[in-house]
């Protein structure tokens, strides 16, 4: 599971267009910079539509386009298991043509008992990571939603300590096949393997990412020295 995370605004793609591909957009007005996001929240997303790069801000908590309403969260759907994707309504048809990524420069774990007990940052020695999710639009009471969910794996053995799931992170050829939205990722694909792709870099956090309507820098800033997993 994951439900917070951060992403650096301009700075954030310049890295991924280094790291990730250099077809990448910059965005006209890329905004600020945003912590603490949580479901409900405006994320931005990259998705290849009709052959051309985009970044748009998208809903966080997937809104499926056959749902009653945009107000219907009768299920938790801001996680999606890599597991069901071809097997759950909500998520086959987004499975099979609407997958992007979503900007990722630093996520939150609370570990809940035992010596790592407390809030963790996430992040990646490389910058930002690419992390897969789905996508859909919701059409209804005059209007369009654009909605996301981010999708999640088992664990690897390294980060098992830290939460029994984790994102979906992409590295830079699985990121060029994931966005290709014309040719089918396999439900049993390899990019959804229970493994770290690359080392991860984990540091405890203050109580103040609990808050979930604090989005200052300070609720994902570390206040110790990272812990290097791999």
């Amino acid at each position: 599971m994951c439900g917070t995370y951060a992403t650096h605004g301009s700075g954030t793609w310049r890295e991924y267009r280094g790291q990730i591909d250099p077809q990448w957009p910059e965005p006209e007005n890329p905004g600020s910079a945003r912590f603490n996001l949580r479901p409900t929240d405006a994320v931005p997303l990259v998705r290849l539509n009709e052959g051309e790069f985009r970044i748009d801000d998208a809903h966080w908590w997937l809104i499926p386009a056959t749902s009653s309403g945009a107000a219907n969260r009768q299920y938790p759907m801001f996680n999606a298991r890599a597991e069901t994707l071809a097997e759950k309504r909500s998520y086959r048809g987004p499975f099979l043509r609407q997958r992007g990524v979503l900007p990722v420069s630093a996520f939150a774990e609370r570990v809940k008992a035992g010596e790592l007990a407390g809030w963790w940052s996430v992040s990646s020695e490389q910058g930002a990571i690419a992390v897969a999710a789905l996508w859909d639009i919701w059409k209804g009471e005059g209007r369009e939603l654009l909605s996301v969910t981010m999708v999640t794996t088992a664990a690897a053995p390294e980060f098992a300590p830290w939460h029994s799931r984790m994102p979906v992170m992409l590295t830079r050829d699985e990121c060029d096949r994931w966005l290709d939205n014309a040719a089918p990722v396999p439900a049993n694909d390899t990019l959804f393997r229970a493994e770290l792709k690359f080392p991860l870099l984990l540091a405890r956090l203050d109580g103040t990412v609990g808050n979930v309507r604090d989005k200052s820098p300070s609720t994902m800033s570390p206040v110790a020295a990272a812990i290097r997993v791999e």
